[in-house]
């Protein structure tokens, strides 16, 4: 499934390898990868592969799903894909509390002890997606755990959700894409190295 999974996000152009001319992150970091999953949302088989990818790792992971929360902005879409499959109510999560109204940082009807699954679209150092699931804790859900399609696979990212306690299963990752790149063509073998120091401390890649 990684490996198949990878091989539609690079054939829709979602994942884009760039190691000679690589890309700047909001962070500042310099990096050879961009991964903008919602461009799957455009065509239909790779949607719905997606789709059902995501709810065979709900099913096996966390039978005991009552309802399924996406993580504001590119979880929403995916998230209620997902709940409208297996039938549960929907939910999300804004980064921050809406500035009018009533102000939600939760969209959706909030049922505390409800068991909730977290769906997110891409996992870097997973802060973002951590707080997303700290906030439904403190709203009275229970997380389950999160399911997503592509991860970088940072050790930091490991660490954080282990820290946590909360489960992460990912469609896809970093290194299951590597191979099928070079395989597809869309890299060369000579270019591995690189791409593969570049996981291992993206902050100082390319800095010499």
């Amino acid at each position: 499934m990684a490996a198949e999974v990878a091989d539609k996000l690079l054939e829709i152009q979602a994942i884009r390898l760039q190691p000679t001319k690589p890309f700047t992150w909001a962070s500042g970091w310099k990096s050879p990868i961009y991964c903008d999953n919602r461009l799957s949302l455009s065509f239909p088989p790779v949607r719905n592969l997606i789709r059902d990818s995501l709810v065979e790792s709900i099913q096996h992971f966390f039978q005991n799903a009552e309802a399924i929360a996406g993580v504001a902005t590119a979880g929403i879409p995916q998230g209620a894909l997902i709940a409208n499959e297996l039938g549960l109510p929907f939910i999300y999560v804004r980064s921050k509390p809406k500035g009018h109204g009533m102000e939600n940082m939760i969209e959706g009807q909030v049922v505390p002890g409800q068991k909730v699954v977290v769906v997110e679209d891409l996992v870097s150092t997973g802060g973002s997606s951590l707080k997303a699931a700290e906030d439904l804790k403190k709203a009275g859900f229970e997380v389950l755990g999160m399911v997503a399609i592509f991860s970088y696979g940072f050790p930091i990212a490991d660490e954080n959700f282990t820290n946590a306690g909360i489960k992460l299963v990912c469609l896809s990752h970093y290194d299951a894409l590597l191979p099928r790149a070079v395989a597809k063509k869309y890299i060369t073998s000579e270019t591995l190295d690189s791409l593969s120091e570049w996981r291992k401390d993206p902050g100082n890649w390319m800095k010499d």
